[in-house]
C-alpha cells in the first residue's frame, strides 16, 4: 500500500493494491512486483524499432544495413537480432548520419532534418542476405506487345506536329 505522504512503494509481504494503481501520482507500476510463489507476469518488449534499409552502394552479401534509434548501441542491436530474430551476428559497425539543413521555409529559416544512426551488421560465417525483390519485372506476352504498339501508334497520331511551332491545328497556315 502507499505509505505516508511522499513515500511510495510496496512492502514485499503485502498483496498488491490494485485500487491504488490509478490513484498513485508519483509511482504507478505497470505490473505487480514478483513475489515468491506467484507466477511471473512480466513481459519484456523492446523499446527500439529498427528499419532494414536497402543500401545505396553495393555491400557484401553478408552485410545488412539498418537505420536504428540514436540511443541504441552496438551491443543492443546485436542482442536484439540474436535474441528476438535468431540471426547470428559477427560484427556491428555504426555511424551517425547528420540530417541536412539546406532547406528553408517561407520565412527563410533553415529547416534541419533529424540525425539518425546507421548500423552495418555483418552476419556470421556462411550466412548471407539478399534484399527481397518486391516488384519483379513481368514478362510481356504477345497481347501486351500488340496493345503497346497500338497505344504508341495512337499517341503518335494524336501528338502535335513539331513543324507547326505550337500553333494549334484549327488555325490554318
Amino acid at each position: 500500500m502507499l505509505g505516508r505522504q511522499g513515500q511510495s512503494g510496496i512492502r514485499p509481504h503485502e498483496p498488491f493494491p490494485w485500487c491504488c494503481v490509478l490513484a498513485a501520482t508519483d509511482w504507478s507500476p505497470r505490473y505487480p512486483l514478483y513475489q515468491l510463489g506467484n507466477p511471473q507476469l512480466r513481459v519484456f518488449r523492446t523499446n527500439f524499432f529498427i528499419q532494414l534499409v536497402r543500401p545505396g552502394t553495393a555491400q557484401p552479401d553478408d552485410t545488412v544495413q539498418f537505420r536504428i534509434p540514436m540511443e541504441m548501441t552496438r551491443v543492443d542491436l546485436r542482442n536484439y537480432l540474436e535474441r528476438i530474430y535468431n540471426v547470428p551476428v559477427s560484427a556491428v559497425r555504426t555511424r551517425i548520419q547528420h540530417g541536412s539543413n539546406r532547406k528553408r521555409d517561407h520565412r527563410n529559416v533553415r529547416l534541419k532534418k533529424p540525425d539518425y544512426k546507421v548500423a552495418y551488421v555483418q552476419l556470421a560465417h556462411g550466412h548471407t542476405f539478399t534484399f527481397p525483390d518486391l516488384f519483379p519485372e513481368k514478362k510481356l506476352s504477345a497481347e501486351d506487345n500488340i496493345r503497346d504498339q497500338l497505344l504508341e501508334a495512337q499517341q503518335r497520331k494524336e501528338s502535335r506536329d513539331p513543324r507547326r511551332g505550337g500553333v494549334p491545328e484549327w488555325f490554318g497556315l
